[in-house]
C-alpha cells in the first residue's frame, strides 16, 4: 500500500511541533483537533496517562475519519511518579523548573496509530531521561521571559533555548522529547500498511 492510497493520513493534534515532526517523513498528511479530556484519572501512572491518552486522541478523530489512517501523541513529563502537564501561566512553569531543578525526570511520550474501518489499533511509548541542571530562580526567570514555553510539558524546549536547562538526554528514538518519536511513529505507520523510505 503507497502513502498516494485513496485513504488520508491525519495527525489527530494541533501541536505545531508535532506537525513539523511528522512533515519530515515525506507523507502527505492533514491535521484534525482530537477534543479529548486530558485530566489523569485517579493513581494513572505517568506512562499509563500518556498511552492512554494518545489512543483516544487517535481514536476519536478516526471516529469521524473510519477509511484514515491517524496518528494521536501525547506527552506527559514525570517527575518521581507525578505527573506535569504543561504549565499554562509563568507563575506554574517557574513552579515547574524549580522542582526539576537538579533532578532526573522521565517524559513519557506515546503514539498510536488507528485505522477504524479496518479495526487497526496498535501504540508505542518512547521514554526519554532528561538530567536538569541546577536551576537558581534568576536562571529560571531569564529562561521563562526568553521562550516562554508554556505549552509544553515540563516547561522547556529542548529544541530551543531549554537545551541550556540540561545536563544530559538519553533516548533512543531522539525526536520523542520534541512531542513525537518519529522512529515508533514510522514503525507503526509501516504496521498499517503505508510504505516508508
Amino acid at each position: 500500500m503507497s502513502a498516494s492510497a485513496s485513504f488520508a493520513l491525519v495527525l489527530a493534534s494541533t501541536s505545531r511541533y508535532r506537525r513539523e515532526l511528522l512533515a519530515r517523513l515525506a507523507l502527505p498528511f492533514e491535521t484534525a483537533a482530537p477534543d479529548v479530556d486530558e485530566t489523569p484519572r485517579a493513581g494513572e501512572a505517568p506512562r499509563e496517562l500518556a498511552l492512554r491518552l494518545a489512543l483516544e486522541k487517535a481514536q476519536a478523530v478516526a471516529a469521524r475519519k473510519p477509511q484514515a489512517i491517524v496518528i494521536g501523541s501525547d506527552q506527559v513529563a514525570d517527575l518521581h511518579g507525578q505527573p506535569l502537564g504543561k504549565p499554562g501561566t509563568h507563575e506554574r512553569a517557574a513552579a515547574q523548573l524549580a522542582r526539576m531543578s537538579g533532578q532526573t525526570v522521565l517524559f513519557h511520550t506515546a503514539v498510536a496509530v488507528v485505522q477504524a474501518s479496518r479495526g487497526f489499533a496498535q501504540s508505542s511509548l518512547a521514554t526519554v531521561t532528561v538530567r536538569f541542571r541546577t536551576l537558581d530562580a534568576a536562571t529560571i526567570e531569564r529562561y521563562l521571559l526568553a521562550e516562554q514555553p508554556y505549552d509544553c510539558a515540563g516547561s522547556a524546549k529542548s529544541e530551543g533555548l531549554g537545551i541550556a536547562l540540561l545536563q544530559a538526554i538519553e533516548s533512543d528514538d531522539p525526536t520523542a522529547l520534541i512531542g513525537l518519536p518519529l522512529i515508533r511513529t514510522a514503525q507503526l505507520l509501516r504496521a498499517a500498511g503505508l510504505t516508508l523510505p
